[in-house]
């Protein structure tokens, strides 16, 4: 069976590459809990602000259980 999960995170100026780290530490902790095998993709898409200024990252996983 194929699912699928989203994580998201908000990005604040002058601390992406911390909150980039503390993603993937909880995608990462979400495979190793739920015992994910095969992972089929994962993908970044980031959320906008009404100025077009990025203030968020939605991470999408597809994994097969």
């Amino acid at each position: 069976m194929i699912k699928v999960r989203t994580f998201g995170m908000e990005l604040k100026p002058l601390q992406t590459m911390h909150e980039l780290a503390e993603l993937d530490e909880m995608v990462n902790t979400f495979i190793a809990a739920n015992n994910i095998k095969d992972v089929i993709s994962v993908s970044d898409a980031p959320t906008t602000d009404d100025k077009g200024e990025t203030i968020g990252l939605v991470r999408v996983l597809c994994y097969e259980i």
